[in-house]
């Protein structure tokens, strides 16, 4: 997985411009969000106890490295009954495939530097 690999799903500008462009910083912060995702993803069903605090963790973390969708679906299912935790889930699948392939790509930099 690489760069070419990439859906859409997460603008890596937003990250870019958060971390100064620093790759080790930007591999660190994806690496947190990837960890966040881990803990959270499995309470995003509704009748789960806190899914909302979930919705609401994970519409953080997305929105600093540049998920927008991500972000938007948690701020839409956070503020109804959790209907909406279907397209969290799916929007959350999406920015994480682009957050593997983007770590990729970090670690062929740092091999070619």
């Amino acid at each position: 997985m690489a760069r070419r690999d990439l859906s859409g799903a997460v603008d890596f500008s937003v990250l870019e411009r958060t971390t100064g462009g620093d790759d080790d910083v930007s591999g660190e912060v994806l690496a947190l969000f990837t960890e966040q995702a881990a803990l959270w993803a499995p309470m995003l069903a509704p009748g789960t106890d806190g899914w909302r605090d979930a919705a609401h963790t994970l519409r953080g973390a997305a929105a600093g490295i540049g998920a927008a969708d991500l972000a938007r679906a948690c701020a839409e299912a956070e503020a109804g009954d959790g209907a909406g935790l279907g397209r969290v889930r799916n929007e959350l699948d999406r920015a994480l495939a682009d957050v593997a392939a983007w770590r990729h790509e970090l670690m062929l930099r740092s091999l070619r530097a």
